[in-house]
């Protein structure tokens, strides 16, 4: 039963002359403090209307409405607070969790409907820093939150396989790299001569002109240089797979900028003939002064293309492809003004999915409140951090549970959900200062935290007989299973939240609140003792161990079944 549609009902004929049932639903409040109630309506929203004072309008609210189902209804100043059934609701929920087991909260609202996420994109030659989580983690969240909604998501790894940057490793290259290195050792040395191009261009700035004249050649088909291209490309795909493995992150498509190479004529062309495209100083742009936006550069003086060139092939050719429900690029909130161009191109072109393009931006990690730089050689290799993290991981479960069987993997599991639960905490738009040690704690608000509870209900339920549905009107008198059994009827609406916001973090805070609720009833109830409360105890364990681990599952985070 959805009971917050029954407080609306309920209101419904006091309020007929005023509001309409679907606008009752949206003014009902799920209260901080349970002592004033599961739910609440606030009548201070009425006082233009009746004329009167909230107080008195809750008043005359309780007086005309039929109360039975619920324990009780009370005025609470401007309030008019429900109490629930909390036998009937309790068997309620649990009885829906454990029929459903990880199909509950599902829905289908996104009927099916394709989404391509555009998301972690690492350059190639370059490796796969700190600086590449967020992207990757966010955008992999968000495609199981949409599985969650029935949307189908086209999880996108749009690599930085093209653009002037390969002009400049390839200089840098010819000029101070060898095979041998490379071979030994691509990523590192690649991105070695990366950075001294870099430093060397301070006083060489003929070394931009001979990176322009190579990445020229590339886009004009020469030998040499889509040789070398194709070399480090391969050589970096073989190191990013071994760390999206590490991180339990599959993708749908790898069609990196260099699969639209081809594709971007065709672009070209249409913006010509649609009457879009407009020579400034030589370059050719589309005015978007109608947007209150500056021109989109589309192709330079000297015809090379640029970024927004190859997105628009991209977004063309996912239209096309996919004709997806929604469109979605996760990528830093340094490129919004960027996203705000592309989508006003993509408007002016007619594009049919333009409208349901959406960048979900986020904010910066720093470590020591530094921002990451391949350029400036500061980085942060996110495949040693995992390793690290691994390793503390380790060294904690010998201290605490040195006998547990298969203690590596629970390891692997702890330490890289550590990292993925500390990004996806945190509001997507806060900037992370990230810290590693800060995140392995079993204690606060941490992903060990959430996978220990989740450990430590499936531990009771070893110990356990068999967990059965309760029946009708099963009690738990405990209070805190009140709190538990509540925060788990607020999972369905979490997840059509943080898809309608594209906020994992409220997934995460979801799974820290209910870890909290269980903890405090675990600590609180003798759960195993034989009485006739023990079957409807047993179900309130399993139920919060199904979705304690259903909710780790959207976040991209594994949950031990012991720890």
């Amino acid at each position: 039963m959805d009971y917050k549609q029954l407080v609306a009902d309920t209101l419904a004929p006091a309020l007929a002359d005023s509001l309409s049932v679907t606008d009752i639903y949206q003014k009902i409040e799920r209260p901080k403090d349970s002592a004033k109630g599961d739910y609440a309506f606030p009548a201070f929203t009425l006082a233009k209307i009746f004329k009167k004072a909230p107080q008195q309008i809750a008043a005359d609210i309780v007086d005309q409405i039929d109360t039975t189902q619920f324990d009780k209804v009370e005025v609470a100043g401007p309030y008019v607070n429900f109490f629930l059934d909390k036998a009937n609701f309790s068997a309620d929920i649990l009885t829906q969790v454990l029929t459903e087991g990880a199909d509950y909260g599902q829905n289908e609202n996104g009927n099916n409907g394709n989404v391509p996420i555009d998301m972690s994109s690492p350059n190639i030659a370059k490796p796969i820093s700190m600086g590449h989580l967020r992207s990757t983690v966010i955008g992999n969240s968000i495609a199981e939150i949409l599985k969650k909604n029935g949307y189908n998501p086209i999880k996108d790894n749009h690599l930085g396989d093209w653009g002037t940057q390969f002009g400049k490793l390839i200089t840098a290259y010819l000029k101070w790299g060898n095979e041998e290195d490379v071979k030994k050792d691509p990523i590192s040395n690649l991105v070695k001569y990366y950075v001294k191009f870099h430093k060397e261009d301070v006083e060489h700035p003929e070394l931009d002109d001979e990176a322009r004249e190579w990445f020229k050649k590339l886009e004009d088909g020469d030998e040499e240089a889509h040789h070398l291209w194709a070399w480090f490309r391969e050589e970096s795909l073989k190191a990013f797979n071994a760390i999206y493995d590490k991180l339990g992150v599959k993708f749908d498509t790898y069609n990196g900028e260099a699969f639209y190479n081809d594709k971007m004529q065709a672009v070209v062309d249409e913006l010509k003939a649609k009457d879009l495209l407009h020579e400034s100083q030589g370059a050719q742009v589309v005015d978007l002064s109608k947007y209150d936006l500056n021109p989109a550069l589309i192709l330079k003086s000297d015809g090379a293309s640029l970024y927004i060139t190859r997105d628009i092939a991209t977004a063309v050719y996912r239209d096309k492809t996919y004709h997806p429900a929604m469109n979605l690029y996760v990528v830093g909130s340094e490129q919004m003004y960027y996203f705000k161009q592309l989508k006003a191109v993509l408007t002016e072109m007619g594009l049919a999915s333009a409208k349901d393009l959406h960048h979900i931006p986020f904010g910066l990690i720093t470590v020591d409140g530094k921002k990451l730089s391949t350029r400036s050689g500061r980085i942060i290799l996110l495949d040693e951090v995992l390793d690290d993290s691994i390793e503390m991981a380790k060294k904690q479960i010998a201290e605490k549970n040195p006998d547990l069987p298969n203690k590596d993997e629970v390891a692997k599991q702890v330490g890289v959900g550590a990292i993925i639960f500390g990004d996806l905490k945190n509001e997507r738009m806060n900037s992370i200062d990230f810290n590693l040690a800060d995140q392995l704690k079993f204690e606060g608000e941490t992903g060990p935290y959430v996978q220990y509870a989740h450990a430590r209900a499936e531990s009771i339920l070893r110990k356990a007989s068999d967990v059965t549905i309760p029946e009708t009107g099963a009690k738990l008198s405990d209070p805190e299973a009140w709190e538990t059994v509540k925060a788990l009827a607020d999972f369905p609406d979490t997840v059509v939240t943080a898809l309608k916001e594209f906020e994992p973090s409220d997934i995460a805070k979801y799974s820290i609140r209910l870890a909290k609720a269980f903890n405090k009833y675990y600590a609180h109830s003798k759960i195993l003792a034989d009485d006739a409360e023990k079957p409807a105890r047993l179900a309130l364990v399993k139920s919060v161990s199904t979705v304690l681990k259903e909710a780790l599952r959207l976040l991209g985070v594994e949950a031990p079944n012991e720890m």
